[in-house]
C-alpha cells in the first residue's frame, strides 16, 4: 500500500510539473507579443484553457508568473546562444561563435519580441522582483560576453591597447540597433548592417593573423534568413 500511495504521489507532481511546464511555454510566447506587464493569471488561464484558480495554485501571483517567465527565457536564451559557442575554441573563434548565435536568435525574433529588450522599457524605472529577475539575467549574459572578449585578448586574438569593456559594450549595442530597426523601423538591411558592425569592430581591435574566416565557416545570419512573410 505504502508503495503504491508513493506512485502516486510522484505521479501527480510529475503531472504538476508538466502543467506548470505547458503553463510557461503559454505565458512566454504571450510575454513576447505583448510584453511581461501583459501577463495575467487570467490572460494565461485564457490561453491555456484553465481555470484561473488552476493557474493560481501553480504560481500564487502574478509577479511570480512574470518571474518564471524571465528565468525560462534566460534558459533558453543560455541553451541557444552561450553553450553551442564554447564547443568553439576560447579566443576570437568563440566570440565569433557567441555573436553568430546571438544573431541567429535575434533574427528569429524579430516578428516576436526579445523578452530582454521589451522587459528594460517596462521595468527600468519600477523596482521589485521582477525588475531584478531581468537584471540578472542580463548581467550574467552580459558578464559571459565580456568574458569571451577577455579570453580573446588573453589568446593574442586582440590587440594590446583593446579596451575589453567598450568591445563588449558595441558588441551589445549592435544588437540593440538591431532589434530597433529590424523590428520596430522595418529597415531590411538591418541584419547585415549589424554583422557588418561585428567585422569593423574586429577590424579595430583583432591582431591581424587573428582575422580571416575560414572557408567552411558558417554562412551570415543575413544569408540564412528567410524573407519577412508579414509586418505588425
Amino acid at each position: 500500500m505504502a508503495t503504491g500511495s508513493s506512485s502516486k504521489v510522484i505521479r501527480a507532481a510529475q503531472k504538476g510539473q508538466q502543467t506548470k511546464s505547458a503553463i510557461i511555454d503559454a505565458a512566454l510566447n504571450l510575454a513576447a507579443h505583448i510584453g511581461l506587464e501583459g501577463l495575467s493569471i487570467g490572460a494565461i488561464a485564457e490561453v491555456t484553457q484553465m481555470s484561473k484558480s488552476g493557474v493560481f495554485a501553480h504560481f500564487g501571483s502574478r509577479e511570480e508568473l512574470q518571474i518564471s517567465v524571465v528565468r525560462e527565457y534566460h534558459q533558453r536564451f543560455e541553451q541557444e546562444v552561450f553553450y553551442p559557442a564554447l564547443a568553439a575554441p576560447r579566443g576570437l573563434p568563440r566570440l565569433r561563435a557567441l555573436f553568430a548565435n546571438w544573431m541567429k536568435r535575434t533574427s528569429a525574433e524579430i516578428d516576436s519580441g526579445c523578452i530582454y529588450i521589451s522587459g528594460a522599457v517596462e521595468f527600468d524605472d519600477r523596482p521589485g522582483p521582477v525588475r531584478d529577475a531581468l537584471a540578472d539575467s542580463v548581467n550574467t549574459w552580459l558578464q559571459a560576453l565580456y568574458r569571451a572578449v577577455v579570453q580573446a585578448k588573453e589568446a593574442g586574438h586582440l590587440r594590446d591597447g583593446a579596451d575589453e569593456k567598450q568591445v563588449a559594450f558595441e558588441i551589445h549595442g549592435l544588437i540593440l540597433a538591431l532589434h530597433y530597426e529590424a523590428r520596430f523601423l522595418r529597415f531590411p538591411a538591418s541584419l547585415g548592417r549589424a554583422e557588418t558592425g561585428f567585422d569593423n569592430i574586429l577590424a579595430r581591435v583583432a591582431v591581424s593573423d587573428a582575422m580571416p574566416i575560414e572557408a567552411d565557416g558558417p554562412a551570415k545570419v543575413s544569408q540564412l534568413r528567410p524573407a519577412r512573410s508579414r509586418r505588425g
